[in-house]
């Protein structure tokens, strides 16, 4: 076996709703909660569902708005930086349709529509220009509001994605043909369930999660140069993600800058399954981010 493929299997839970568990990850640890409380919180009626929105932090600034991976509720993706960003800036952090607190509606999940969803989230709360910074599947979300919605955008963050399949470890692909809710980590499973008790949706979820990633389709390039405004491009250097991709996509933006930090997909951030240890990286990686948002 490659020295690197357990590496790859740890790394690709949270890009897929957490549908493999590997020996290697956090399965057993809980997930931590937020630091802080938020200012404001509730359920939006956007697009047939009711959103579920926290917002953190002053009330004066540019907002940045959170957008976690597949499979995940706010504090999975969140919980070790949010109080970080919050302590200077408005956040405000969201759970996309069929997770955690957040209702369903029928039919798939798409980026698109997960893009739509944020959107019209913003009008409701009377956003009318915000950053955004997705993780994973997150930031494929954060990248269809650029291209769909792009008035929106102040500045991205586009942190552990592609815009192509190929632009993926080809070990994702192989699992995601695979994918079993039985095997999905304990830790999403309870940090679901700790929030929204219904375990049919939890298992919709994951299912219509699974699904989404297995029918991924590129991002044209003629669409991802449309996006105008400065992109910060964030990886692992054992990210699921190639690192030749991340230098690609850098160079395909028209206003984008590219940041790889040690570590696998979502060590940087501390999320909740790839991170199994005390470490300072996420404020490391939140001081640089807030370099990029808070610079001209």
């Amino acid at each position: 076996m490659p020295r690197r493929y357990p590496v790859l299997l740890a790394a690709i839970l949270p890009l897929i709703g957490a549908c493999i568990a590997p020996a290697a990850v956090n399965t057993e640890a809980p997930v931590p909660a937020l630091a802080s409380s938020p200012r404001a919180s509730g359920r939006a009626p956007v697009n047939g569902i009711e959103m579920y929105y926290e917002v953190h932090g002053p009330r004066d600034g540019v907002p940045l708005v959170l957008l976690h991976g597949g499979g995940s509720t706010i504090e999975v993706t969140w919980s070790r930086v949010l109080p970080i960003f919050a302590a200077g800036r408005p956040v405000i952090a969201l759970e996309e349709q069929g997770h955690g607190r957040t209702s369903d509606r029928p039919g798939p999940v798409s980026f698109e529509t997960s893009a739509d969803d944020v959107a019209a989230l913003l009008r409701h709360l009377g956003v009318d220009r915000a950053d955004l910074f997705g993780f994973s599947n997150g930031a494929s979300v954060a990248l269809q509001v650029a291209i769909r919605h792009p008035g929106i955008v102040r500045k991205l963050v586009f942190a552990s994605s592609m815009t192509r399949r190929r632009g993926a470890q080809p070990q994702l692909w192989e699992f995601m043909e695979r994918a079993d809710f039985s095997s999905m980590p304990q830790p999403l499973k309870e940090a679901f369930l700790r929030v929204n008790p219904d375990a049919a949706q939890l298992r919709t979820m994951h299912d219509k999660d699974a699904a989404r990633m297995r029918a991924f389709r590129d991002v044209p390039d003629t669409l991802v140069r449309t996006v105008r405004a400065p992109t910060l491009i964030v990886l692992g250097d054992r990210d699921i993600v190639r690192p030749e991709h991340a230098l690609a996509l850098a160079r395909l933006l028209p206003d984008a800058r590219l940041l790889i930090l040690p570590g696998g997909h979502g060590d940087y951030l501390g999320e909740a399954v790839a991170t199994r240890r005390e470490t300072r990286y996420p404020a490391l990686t939140a001081r640089l981010i807030e370099e990029f948002l808070d610079s001209p």
